[in-house]
């Protein structure tokens, strides 16, 4: 069996999740070959720097117009379908025609590379600009395709990024949550419903889980991992670390990543004076992330939207216990007051409270909230128990089995 992976940059300090899914079927016996629209624009993991040197990119000038010469030359009644398949995704869309044009050409090059290969089935992850070049792919070159989506982007832009067209024309769709599988349901008509899989992102067990467990770590450090973004709320955990300080408490905030938000987040630890306090680390690697969560005594993702973030099943692995909001599919991974702590996503005085409890928790409380929480994630999000449901969906598309 062989499939592409189609990605929009890849590989990246985000998409962790698609390497280790990529290596778990690869694990399974599937060949896949891992195809990326641009270059990454960094790689401080060593594991993305190898993945990296196994990456197909799609984005260059000479190739793209020889793939577009190409197929004029060879399918050029299918041509004419792509085209049309290229106006109706303009249509409406947030991103004009010169973006679409783009995804026509892109897509020119991706199907004289799978032909190539001989692979006639993508599989893209994300609803976005990946699916639609997909489908144009498809389209163009006769391949069947499928595609995870994690949101929040494609639900906050259902009708611009025509994801009732792309799930219509998939073979199969995945959520990574059972939350994401109901926004996907209000997109597509109830027959499309079958259609609709729920396989959770996972970790590596022989990496995360083959370990003894972490116990409680008695550092008054707080760990928070993400881009910085307004989506992710760190402005409003600056708040919260500063009314920790007012009212005396010893505590010290970590924020691992790096992102647009950057300089005002810079500007307001400054405002507040709380720069002893508050770490910028920039992007890093796998493994210094974890060696993060194990000096830290909870992890805070104060999120304001999400689908379902990858790094709290990692401080889970690790015996962590997490603060986060119930926005989305982390409920279905954190239960409040039994691996971590719930709260209302941007809600300041909330948010408070609970990194006073996380701060004044007894070791043993953090200790057995830790426990279940790498119980939890060892049950649901084992990758290669997720590879293989991936795998039996792709063996279907491929059989002729639907």
């Amino acid at each position: 069996m062989r499939i592409a992976y189609l990605i929009n940059q890849y590989p990246k300090v985000s998409h962790s999740f698609i390497r280790r899914e990529i290596q778990a079927l690869e694990r399974l016996g599937v060949g896949v070959l891992r195809v990326s629209v641009r270059k990454p624009e960094q790689c401080p993991d060593p594991a993305d720097q190898s993945e990296a040197l196994l990456t197909q990119f799609l984005l260059s000038p000479f190739v793209v117009l020889s793939a577009f010469m190409s197929c004029l030359a060879t399918r050029p009644v299918k041509m004419l379908h792509a085209m049309g398949e290229t106006y109706a995704l303009s249509r409406l869309a947030d991103r004009g025609k010169l973006a679409h044009i783009a995804y026509f050409l892109e897509a020119c090059q991706l199907a004289r590379l799978l032909n190539r290969q001989r692979i006639t089935h993508v599989h893209a992850h994300f609803g976005t600009n990946p699916t639609a070049v997909a489908l144009i792919t498809k389209r163009l070159a006769g391949i069947t395709y499928s595609f995870t989506v994690h949101g929040p982007e494609e639900f906050d832009r259902p009708l611009a990024l025509k994801l009732t067209r792309k799930i219509e024309a998939a073979e199969f769709v995945v959520a990574i949550s059972s939350f994401g599988r109901s926004q996907l349901m209000r997109w597509c008509s109830q027959h499309e419903w079958s259609k609709l899989k729920v396989i959770h992102c996972g970790l590596d067990s022989s990496i995360w889980f083959s370990e003894l467990e972490h116990g409680p770590c008695e550092s008054r450090t707080l760990l928070c991992v993400g881009r910085l973004c307004e989506q992710k709320g760190q402005l409003l955990l600056i708040d919260a670390v500063a009314q920790l300080k007012r009212r005396g408490m010893d505590v010290h905030l970590v924020l691992a990543g790096d992102g647009e938000l950057r300089p005002a987040i810079e500007e307001k630890i400054v405002a507040l004076g709380l720069q002893d306090v508050i770490e910028i680390t920039g992007w890093l690697s796998g493994a210094q992330v974890k060696e993060r969560m194990l000096q830290c005594r909870a992890l805070v993702l104060p999120s304001f939207a999400e689908g379902l973030p990858v790094v709290l099943m990692e401080a889970f692995a690790l015996s962590r216990p997490v603060v986060t909001t119930y926005v989305a599919g982390i409920p279905e991974l954190v239960q409040d007051q039994v691996n971590g702590w719930l709260i209302p996503a941007g809600s300041l005085e909330p948010l408070v409270e609970a990194l006073v409890a996380v701060l004044n928790s007894p070791s043993e409380l953090l200790e057995q909230f830790g426990a279940k929480a790498r119980e939890t994630v060892k049950v649901n999000h084992d990758v290669d128990i997720e590879a293989d449901i991936l795998k039996r969906c792709f063996s279907n598309v491929l059989l002729g089995e639907g």
